[in-house]
């Protein structure tokens, strides 16, 4: 009887350990992804305050690309069918880490602006290189010029 109960409890601990390592401690929402890239624990930032780090972008399109990446969770992680991994607050893909982090993943919140800075001018200073553009309507020169100066009228009227 004790070898049974050691036996199921083994049984238990493993498949915990693989639902955590699937999930990374909620990090890989989707629980598809093969390694904890950014760790097993939420790193939640105030997505505002980040964004407004750099003001070459509208900072409207910035937090709703942002929330709508990664929720706020500097450590989010999200593993692709095609085999990358998107990582940090702007979820930053694996195929841009070469260029922009040393080829290490961006997982803290400095690394990865300044990846997601590289990436936003490498798509002609828009934010289309982001699945997420469209939901926030901020995927086209057009559209950031628009946010950008709405922007600036609002910051006029509040001085």
């Amino acid at each position: 009887m004790l070898g049974i109960s050691k036996k199921a409890l083994l049984l238990i601990a493993l498949g915990l350990s693989i639902v955590i390592a699937n999930t990374c401690g909620e990090n890989c929402p989707s629980g598809k992804c093969t390694d904890c890239k950014c760790g097993t624990g939420r790193s939640d930032v105030n997505i505002a305050a980040e964004c407004a780090k750099y003001t070459g972008w509208s900072q409207t399109c910035c937090q709703c690309i942002a929330k709508h990446e990664s929720g706020g969770n500097s450590h989010a992680q999200l593993h692709n069918t095609n085999g990358s991994d998107d990582v940090g607050l702007w979820q930053i893909n694996s195929s841009n880490w070469g260029q922009c982090s040393g080829g290490k993943a961006p997982c803290d919140v400095t690394s990865n602006l300044e990846c997601a800075k590289k990436v936003y001018a490498w798509g002609g200073h828009t934010w289309k290189f982001w699945s997420t553009c469209s939901a926030c309507g901020c995927c086209g020169k057009k559209e950031e010029a628009e946010f950008l100066k709405a922007e600036e009228v609002a910051a006029e009227l509040i001085q």
